[in-house]
C-alpha cells in the first residue's frame, strides 16, 4: 500500500464560503469542515447538490469551529450516507449544536412564510434540512480537546490549536505518513475584546491558509469615537439603530463595548435590545467556557444587565413599536435571514433609521447590496426603498487582515512544499499570494472547486 494522501477542495475554493476539505489515504478518509456557500444564488444552489465523492466513506470530520459556512452542510452530508464522527472542540461543537437547529427552523420557517404567500418557485418549497435532520446529525458529534494529539490510524494523528476568531475556534494540525498538514480555519485578530491572540503554527509541509482579508489591512478606526458619534446622531433625530450582527462573537463584542461606552458616560441611557435567539444561546456558552474567553464572570453580568434580551416574537414587534431612540442588535450579520429582516422590513424605508454594517459582507448578500448602496433590496417577496443610511465599521472583524495572516505564518521554520490559499475572493487571494512570496518566498496554489492534489512522502 502505497503512502500518499490525496487532498480535495469542495468549497471555499475562489470563494469566502462553503469550506470542505477531503484529505483520503489509504488509511482513513477525512473531511476538514463541512460548511455551507452563502452569498451569489448560483453558489447557494451548489449546496442543494450532492458532494461528488462517496460520502459514506468519509471516517470522520474534524471542525476547525462552529460558523454556519464550517458546520452547515453537516445535515446533508449525514443524509447523504455519513456516519462517522463529527469532532471539534466543546464549545465549538456547542455552537456548532445551536447553529444547525436555529438554522433549520429557519429554513423550515421560510419554506412554510414562501409557501403560504406564494412567493415560491417551487411548489411546494422544501426547508433546506428539518429540525429533526439537525438533531440526527447532532448525535455524531464528539469533543476533543485543545492542544492533544489524538490519533485516528497507525500513521494519522491530529491536533486541535487554539486560534481566536470566535468561541472555540481552532486550526488544526495532521501528522499523515509524517507530513505535517495544517489547516488555518480562520484566523482571529492579535488584539480582541474577548479573546486571546491565536497560537501559530511553527511547522507546515502543506498549508491551507484562508485569506478572507488577505488584501487588506483593517482600518484604525477610532471605534469608539465612531460608535458614539453614530448612536448620539440616532438618539437626537429620535430613530433607530439597527445593527445586523452575527450571533457568535459579533454579536457579545458589541455588546461589551456599548456596556463599556455606557459605563464611561460617553453615550446616553438609550435603550439596547438583543434580538437574536441564537445570540442569546451563544451568551450562555461564554458562562459555560470561561477558560475561552478573557471576560470575567461579573463583568459577563453586568454587561447582561444593560441590554434588553428579547425573548419571544411578540417582544420584536413590542420594540417596533416603541417610539423611543434604540439600538436594536438582532440576527443575521450579512442580513440573509433572521429578525434582523423584520426590523428592516418596517424601518428600512425611514430616514431616521441608521444600519450599521459590522462584518464582512459576502458577495451577492443583502449586506454587501446595502454597502454598496443599493435603493431598494428584496426580502420576503418584495422590494423595500432604502432611505434608512448606512454605514458600516470594518475594525470590529474577527478576521484576521492581512499584516496578522503574515503575523500568524512567522513562526513556521520550514519552507512548506505546498500552500493552498481558500476562503478569498479573487483580490484577496492574489494579494496574499504576492505578499507571501514577497514576505517568505513560498510558492502558492489557488485551487479551484474540486480540485485534487497528491501528497506523496
Amino acid at each position: 500500500m502505497e503512502n500518499k494522501a490525496n487532498i480535495r477542495f469542495l468549497g471555499a475554493a475562489r470563494e469566502v464560503t462553503g469550506s470542505k476539505f477531503l484529505i483520503e489515504t489509504p488509511e482513513r478518509q477525512l473531511l476538514i469542515d463541512c460548511g455551507l456557500f452563502q452569498g451569489l444564488k448560483e453558489l447557494r444552489l451548489l449546496n442543494w447538490q450532492d458532494l461528488p465523492i462517496g460520502v459514506s466513506k468519509i471516517d470522520v470530520v474534524l471542525l476547525t469551529h462552529g460558523h454556519l459556512d464550517h458546520v452547515g452542510y453537516l445535515p446533508r452530508l449525514v443524509k447523504q450516507g455519513f456516519k462517522g464522527k463529527i469532532i471539534g472542540t466543546s464549545p465549538t461543537l456547542a455552537i456548532a449544536e445551536i447553529i444547525l437547529k436555529d438554522s433549520a427552523k429557519i429554513h423550515e420557517e421560510d419554506a412554510k412564510k414562501a409557501n403560504e404567500e406564494e412567493y415560491t418557485k417551487h411548489n411546494p418549497a422544501k426547508p433546506f434540512y428539518s429540525l429533526l435532520e439537525a438533531e440526527l446529525t447532532i448525535k455524531q458529534f464528539e469533543a476533543a480537546n485543545e492542544n492533544q494529539w489524538i490519533h485516528l490510524s497507525d500513521h494519522i494523528s491530529y491536533r486541535f490549536q487554539y486560534n481566536g476568531h470566535i468561541l472555540g475556534a481552532t486550526f488544526i494540525e495532521l501528522d499523515i505518513f509524517e507530513k505535517r498538514f495544517v489547516f488555518s480555519g480562520d484566523i482571529g485578530r492579535q488584539h480582541d475584546y474577548l479573546l486571546d491572540p491565536p497560537k501559530q503554527p511553527e511547522w507546515a509541509d502543506v498549508l491551507v491558509l484562508e485569506s478572507t482579508y488577505g488584501n487588506k489591512l483593517h482600518p484604525e478606526e477610532y471605534l469608539e469615537e465612531t460608535l458614539t458619534q453614530t448612536i448620539m446622531e440616532t438618539f437626537n433625530k429620535k430613530g433607530t439603530l439597527v445593527i445586523p450582527s452575527f450571533a457568535v462573537e459579533r454579536l457579545q463584542t458589541l455588546m461589551y463595548i456599548l456596556w463599556k461606552l455606557y459605563q464611561k458616560n460617553k453615550i446616553p441611557n438609550i435603550p439596547m435590545v438583543i434580538d437574536s435567539p441564537m445570540g442569546n444561546n451563544v451568551l450562555n456558552l461564554f458562562k459555560q467556557f470561561p477558560d475561552w474567553h478573557k471576560l470575567s464572570t461579573k463583568d459577563f453580568k453586568a454587561m447582561c444587565h444593560q441590554f434588553r434580551i428579547i425573548q419571544s416574537y411578540k417582544e420584536t414587534w413590542e420594540v417596533i413599536d416603541d417610539n423611543r431612540p434604540k439600538i436594536i442588535i438582532a440576527g443575521s450579520g450579512m442580513v440573509t435571514g433572521g429578525r434582523v429582516l423584520t426590523y428592516l422590513q418596517q424601518l428600512i424605508d425611514n430616514p431616521a433609521t441608521t444600519i450599521l454594517l459590522v462584518g464582512y459582507q459576502a458577495e451577492g448578500t443583502r449586506g454587501r447590496q446595502l454597502l454598496e448602496g443599493v435603493h431598494e433590496i428584496r426580502f420576503y417577496g418584495k422590494y423595500y426603498p432604502v432611505k434608512a443610511q448606512v454605514k458600516n465599521i470594518e475594525s470590529l472583524s474577527a478576521h484576521a487582515d492581512q499584516a496578522e495572516i503574515i503575523e500568524w505564518l512567522g513562526k513556521i521554520k520550514n519552507i512548506p512544499e505546498q500552500v493552498y490559499l481558500v476562503h478569498g475572493e479573487a483580490s484577496s487571494l492574489d494579494a496574499l499570494r504576492l505578499k507571501i512570496k514577497q514576505t517568505f518566498g513560498w510558492t502558492t496554489c489557488i485551487p479551484k472547486l474540486n480540485d485534487s492534489f497528491e501528497v506523496v512522502p
